[in-house]
């Protein structure tokens, strides 16, 4: 148990001293800041984003994050930089540097290389006394007291800071440009994310059966249609519309009900006015109406006309829920 309850209190105090560096971002960010965001969203190129050792892993995320937000950015290591791929920035790109220290030999290296091409330079840095610090156009200052590692030596606060930073810009870069969710599709079209964003209810109701009856159906040829159509329940038709639904709940109910169920038909066990989605309607919108309702299967409409079933089955498969 003492095992237990040290190794929690080291991570405890890890994620205490992470987040209390990440809380003082608030009070070191100024003007710079906001003219490096203005700088970037009136540029006419790309962010190129740099850093050796852990700060190079950071600013891969940081590109990630714009690139999937609406800013073009690309990832350049700042030794092959000074060994080749300099040639990475174009003319209109704008250079951001990540470096805890500031003063790093390839930083220091890159620095003139960037300013002789005339490209703005934004520093990402927590030493506001560095060469990094004084040469870069605009400074974002991500100065931490201490690492997590108890030895103030493993980069895990400093470079949980420079991503929160990355993460801000990004976020401001966002919303200055109106990015939204459909925006936010077309750069995530795949996984889970991408499918809560774009897949509509007609995409999964197009892939099931239809199942469908009558309002004189007799009770057997819904308990077939039900059963062959395995969506658990059907739609009950009469003249080309929709007047009701029949749920394997409604036949359990009806067999507890009647002794005799040869005489019945639909239109006696159907449940008027089901709950249904437009065919445009989001998947995920879907699910929500789906649990508000406690139900586990929608109607699919286009207008008025009936084109199928979603089961909730259908969203778990797809990964919505």
């Amino acid at each position: 148990m003492s095992d237990i309850q040290s190794i929690l209190s080291i991570a405890k105090r890890t994620i205490q001293i992470e987040s209390q560096a990440i809380a003082n971002l608030v009070h070191l960010l100024n003007e710079e800041f906001a003219e490096a965001v203005q700088y970037i969203l009136e540029c006419n190129g790309r962010v190129v984003v740099s850093g050796v050792g852990k700060s190079a892993i950071i600013a891969s995320k940081i590109v990630a994050t714009l690139n999937s937000t609406g800013t073009p950015a690309i990832f350049m290591h700042a030794a092959d930089a000074i060994h080749g791929d300099l040639g990475t920035v174009q003319q209109n790109d704008v250079v951001i540097c990540l470096s805890k220290s500031g003063n790093t030999p390839e930083i220091k290296a890159l620095i003139p290389l960037i300013k002789l091409r005339k490209n703005k330079l934004i520093g990402i840095t927590g030493n506001m006394e560095s060469i990094l610090a004084n040469q870069a156009d605009f400074t974002l200052n991500t100065f931490v007291e201490k690492e997590a590692c108890p030895n103030n030596l493993a980069p895990t606060t400093s470079t949980s800071a420079q991503l929160a930073m990355g993460d801000a810009l990004a976020i401001c870069l966002l919303e200055l440009r109106g990015f939204s969710s459909d925006d936010f599709a077309q750069y995530h079209p795949g996984g889970t994310l991408g499918k809560k964003l774009y897949l509509r209810v007609s995409d999964i109701a197009s892939q099931n059966q239809k199942p469908q009856v009558s309002v004189d159906s007799s009770v057997k040829e819904v308990i077939i249609e039900i059963s062959e159509k395995m969506l658990g329940a059907t739609a009950v038709m009469e003249n080309d519309a929709v007047v009701g639904v029949i749920t394997d709940g409604d036949i359990r109910r009806m067999l507890k009900k009647h002794n005799d169920i040869s005489a019945l038909t639909a239109k006696d066990i159907m449940t008027q006015n089901p709950k249904s989605v437009a065919k445009d309607t989001l998947a995920v919108k879907a699910l929500e109406l789906l649990q508000e309702k406690g139900i586990t299967q929608l109607l699919v409409l286009d207008g008025e006309n009936y084109e199928g079933v979603v089961h909730i089955h259908n969203l778990i498969n797809e990964g919505i829920l």
